[in-house]
């Protein structure tokens, strides 16, 4: 029953958060005006500027900036216990990532539609500009690296959801052509699109797994998927937006609200009769893994989307805002769709925590079913992938409560990878839906694709913000051809695939590239959220709007990250100068120069700033009253 009221809560405490500090935010603070122009009529290119209808912009953000994160980040701080994930995931988006997402998204539409980072060059300095766009180079080339790896882990470790997530391309291009036109009421072929989706989710289960087939290095699974990955990247990424990109958005919005509805039906069926307990992990931990990090200042990094993440403020700026076709309709896509990621992350935290203690499964395939059925002389051909109860080595009964969650966490932060962080969402969300008699199989499947095709929309939609980025960069430093969108995207792509090609170290496979510069992600993805902060506050100070509400969130979120990095760096024994990983203390103090100088440049010209709008704002065309 705990579990069930945490949920009720959780979900409550949005609905008004919405309706109260959103509309306070949207009415006093940004006086959103419904005939305000905005850039996607004035700037229009039916390219990146599309006006575009509310709940299709809302589809593409809200797919965008959820991902994994909101999946990995939960999945992992449990380890500190859940109570703390889920107080920093309820009150810190509601009060710091809610704000973040909103206010870069309607400064970005009173600025042309220009990313933060060149808003930064505006409101802060030109000096700020070119450090905020280093960072956001720097942090995109890591997205594409370690979200390939994501991806492809995902196909490997649940080869039922390959089938789905691709035939999902076709469905929404369909759905772009028919977008254009203004008749036609999307609503319905997005549900038959929907069910498309949920009918290649059955087959890719039972009848169609696509398992890449195991390989030696070069060619191995990983390799091969982040290369396919990254090639569709590069055509979706210079496609128009209403042709794939946003179509895709949309319908996997509402798979993801189907989804949700599932999980959280799920989830009141196991908490009225008892069968899912948050007991089965701890609240607070007492004594977490020797080898985990401090819960300060990590949980705050650790747990970033479904909290609040810099990397929200790229898909704000860099993509929604060239989208919305009305002010008034920021409202909804930047601070709602940052909450309803908060409640994804709710749910990630109790599927971890009380659905993983429903019980343990562990997957076989054909040829383990073949070796357990010796009579049988089809089992070894047969392509389902079943799923079976872990059992306790003594009693012999299936692991279920403290037990089976143990068994999946184990003792060793370290020792939790990916697989198993994606795999305690995806399996504890499938006990949830066995709870309304969905099989096991077709649940884990269903939750599989869910996960797949979050991170597939964040891995595009980092491509073509990584393009604008690069041809910012290239405008500043007047490099002109790197300014053509194909030749920014083509080195956006090699870059992110250079990296991910590598072989990190202490892995056999190539293609965990990524993952030698994932450590410092977290804290930096966090360090971009508090200078995307200090940009909507200059923004407001310039107008002589009123910024407390937003200044401790910034400070915090500029405090905090630093301080993770520096205790990255010397932590004793673990760090990166005791363990001799110069590269990580090199960039990680790289970083911290940069985050400083463009503090400095802040608090040089804050005082006079106050009431002085920056110089350069060209207005937009004024849009006539419908």
């Amino acid at each position: 029953m705990s579990t069930l009221l945490i949920a009720i809560g959780s979900f409550v405490g949005f609905y008004i958060a919405y309706h109260t500090y959103g509309r306070w935010l949207a009415r006093r603070i940004f006086a959103l005006d419904a005939d305000a122009p905005v850039p996607a009529e004035a700037l229009r290119d039916d390219v990146d500027y599309v006006p575009t209808r509310r709940g299709i912009v809302f589809g593409h953000h809200f797919t965008s900036i959820a991902g994994t994160g909101p999946i990995v980040g939960p999945a992992l701080a449990v380890f500190w216990g859940w109570l703390p994930a889920l107080l920093w995931v309820v009150f810190g988006s509601i009060f710091i990532g809610a704000v973040h997402d909103f206010g870069t998204l309607v400064v970005s539409m009173r600025n042309r539609g220009q990313t933060v980072g060149e808003i930064a060059g505006r409101v802060i300095s030109v000096r700020a500009r070119l450090l905020f766009l280093t960072i956001l180079f720097f942090a995109l080339t890591v997205v594409l690296a370690i979200f390939g790896l994501v991806i492809a882990t995902i196909f490997s470790q649940y080869p039922g959801s390959v089938l789905a997530v691709w035939a999902s391309l076709p469905v929404a291009i369909v759905i772009g052509l028919l977008s254009r036109r203004p008749s036609v009421n999307l609503l319905g072929p997005s549900l038959v699109a929907l069910v498309v989706l949920y009918l290649a989710v059955y087959v890719g289960v039972y009848y169609l797994p696509l398992a890449m087939p195991s390989g030696d290095e070069p060619f191995n699974a990983i390799v091969i998927w982040t290369l396919i990955l990254l090639a569709y990247c590069f055509v979706a990424s210079v496609l128009p937006v209403w042709l794939l990109l946003q179509p895709r958005d949309y319908v996997n919005s509402h798979q993801l609200m189907v989804a949700l509805a599932l999980l959280v039906g799920g989830l009141v069926v196991a908490g009225l009769t008892g069968k899912a307990d948050l007991a089965a992990a701890p609240a607070v931990a007492t004594t977490p893994p020797a080898d985990a990090p401090p819960i300060l200042p990590f949980l705050f990094i650790t747990v970033a989307c479904g909290a609040v993440s810099g990397f929200h403020c790229l898909v704000s700026s860099g993509t929604s805002s060239k989208q919305l076709r009305c002010e008034t309709d920021a409202q909804q896509v930047g601070y709602g769709a940052m909450l309803l990621e908060g409640a994804l992350a709710v749910i990630v935290i109790l599927a971890c925590c009380a659905g993983v203690g429903m019980g343990k499964f562990q997957r076989l395939d054909s040829t383990t079913v073949a070796a357990a059925s010796e009579t049988s002389t089809t089992a070894a051909t047969t392509s389902v992938v079943r799923w079976e109860p872990v059992v306790d080595a003594g009693s012999q009964q299936p692991l279920q409560g403290r037990a089976a969650w143990e068994y999946q966490y184990g003792k060793s932060w370290k020792q939790f990878n990916l697989p198993r962080t994606v795999g305690a969402f995806v399996e504890g969300g499938a006990n949830f839906l066995t709870s309304l008699g969905i099989p096991l199989e077709l649940g884990v499947g269903l939750i599989a694709v869910l996960v797949a095709c979050f991170a597939a929309t964040t891995l595009d939609s980092a491509t073509r913000l990584q393009r604008y980025v690069i041809q910012e960069l290239a405008g500043t430093l007047k490099v002109k051809p790197l300014t053509n969108k194909y030749l920014a995207t083509g080195l956006a792509v090699v870059l992110g695939g250079a990296l991910a090609m590598l072989r990190a170290p202490g892995k056999d496979l190539a293609g965990t590239g990524g993952l030698i510069l994932w450590p410092l992600f977290g804290a930096i993805n966090q360090l971009l959220a508090g200078l995307a902060l200090l940009v909507v506050a200059f923004h407001l100070w310039r107008r002589n709007k009123p910024v407390w509400f937003i200044a401790l969130p910034a400070v915090m979120m500029l405090v905090i990250p630093g301080w993770a990095l520096m205790t990255d760096v010397l932590r004793p024994e673990t760090g990166y100068l005791a363990t001799k990983n110069y590269l990580l203390v090199a960039i990680a103090l790289g970083v911290l120069a940069l985050q400083l100088w463009i503090i400095v440049e802040a608090v040089l010209i804050w005082r006079k700033a106050r009431g002085v709008i920056e110089d350069g704002f060209v207005p937009l065309p004024s849009r006539a009253k419908a």
